[in-house]
């Protein structure tokens, strides 16, 4: 069975219907056809961060675009770091 996926709006909505309107969890979770679970993950997640909840796919928060870029930048600079060692020990050899 395919996963379902769910539209930042979607997601947006659910929390209000919960939120603003009051509804129950259960109630809502009928209404819409998500598990109860799922909603409050939703609920939790918009209320950790309004602004930067459900990115979406492919979307990530800042903090996490800046770890992926520093971890590209980790990877380069040893594969840099190995050449040079390389290099040094072939100059190395070389002279003697």
């Amino acid at each position: 069975m395919e996963r379902r996926k769910f539209t930042r709006e979607f997601k947006l909505e659910a929390v209000r219907l919960i939120k603003e309107r009051g509804v129950g969890y259960g109630q809502a979770s009928q209404d819409l056809g998500v598990h109860q679970s799922q909603l409050r993950s939703w609920v939790k997640a918009f209320a950790d961060d309004p602004q930067h909840a459900f990115p979406g796919q492919g979307q990530m928060k800042p903090e996490q675009a800046e770890i992926a870029r520093l971890k590209r930048e980790v990877i380069k600079l040893k594969a840099e770091r190995d050449i040079l060692k390389k290099a040094a020990a072939y100059f190395a050899k070389e002279s003697t």
